[in-house]
């Protein structure tokens, strides 16, 4: 993959993709896989034969979206995809890396509770809030 001559920066470099796969990684932690189908100058972006895919350490799995409009303030990162490129990762079937996800995310709370509680108990100050035993809230956590 080679960068044209003179290469555009921003949204506008993206209209080369038109018609070819692309990565697109969102706010959300979504990671989304499809062919470009358009796009605009605030970087909404529409993908055709759209997938989600998640990764969990060195698996991931591959959601079937469809057509999936983006809108351009949830994009983090949007790239080509190199399809030459070998990926050193094992595919799962969809219902098991969402099983492995879930539990994943049920160890990283579980963690962030511990971790509370122990600074909890010292009085220590985590960003602007002030831990006082078990009252940290874990809206934000994800």
């Amino acid at each position: 993959m080679e960068l044209p001559d003179p290469y555009l920066v921003g949204a506008v470099s993206l209209l080369e993709s038109l018609g070819k796969k692309i990565i697109v990684q969102l706010r959300d932690g979504k990671t989304l896989i499809g062919v470009l189908s358009s796009i605009d100058q605030f970087v909404n972006i529409v993908l055709d034969k759209a997938i989600e895919r998640i990764f969990v350490d060195k698996c991931y799995g591959d959601i079937p979206r469809g057509v999936y409009l983006i809108r351009g303030e949830n994009v983090i990162l949007a790239a080509e995809i190199d399809e030459t490129k070998e990926v050193d990762l094992k595919e799962v079937d969809p219902t098991q890396i969402l099983t492995m996800h879930d539990d994943k995310v049920e160890e990283t709370r579980i963690e962030y509770e511990r971790r509370a509680k122990i600074l909890g108990e010292k009085s220590v100050l985590i960003g602007e809030q002030q831990i006082r035993g078990n009252e940290l809230m874990l809206e934000n956590m994800y």
